[in-house]
């Protein structure tokens, strides 16, 4: 299928949400706010496993320009999504969480408490986004202004103006 940096796929990474016993208002969310922005979404739910996580990020890479997990990033016995993620990142981009963090302070002192990850696997941008729907779009659009540059930049267009 080959890279395409206008695509990104969403996977919700949640006991409940793939289990059908809880609505995804976090993959809804996001992905109203991509396709605003102009991205052809694609979607994944995955339960809190490692294996799955990585298996669907794996899946999206290289295809899709974008891939945000929701869920998974918090201190439960069960939140494992920073693990899988860094388990196959080959580079990570700590500016990205950073820049989530401090916006999400803005609002909740418990932003602190994120364990996301940010990276590069096989030219595409792969970023971790909290749980609940009003973090994970906060986080979104706390970095949406960059993903632009940094797609630009992951498929080779590294000529500045």
């Amino acid at each position: 299928m080959g890279l395409d940096k206008n695509t990104a796929v969403v996977v919700t990474v949640s006991d409940g949400v793939s289990a059908g016993v809880r609505e995804d208002g976090s993959g809804d969310a996001l992905e109203t706010i991509l396709t605003d922005v102009g991205f052809a979404v694609g979607r994944r739910l995955v339960p809190d496993e490692m294996d799955q996580i990585v298996e669907a990020i794996r899946e999206s890479a290289g295809d899709a320009g974008l891939i945000l997990t929701t869920g998974g990033t918090g201190f439960g016995p069960r939140d494992v999504t920073p693990e899988a993620t860094a388990s196959i990142l080959e580079r990570e981009a700590p500016g990205l969480v950073h820049v989530m963090i401090s916006k999400g302070l803005e609002s909740t002192p418990m932003a602190a408490l994120t364990r996301a990850r940010a990276g590069d696997l096989s030219g595409s941008l792969v970023i971790n986004l909290p749980g609940s729907p009003k973090a994970a779009t906060e986080s979104l659009e706390a970095i949406i202004d960059l993903l632009p540059h940094a797609l630009q930049l992951l498929s080779g267009d590294t000529q500045h103006d």
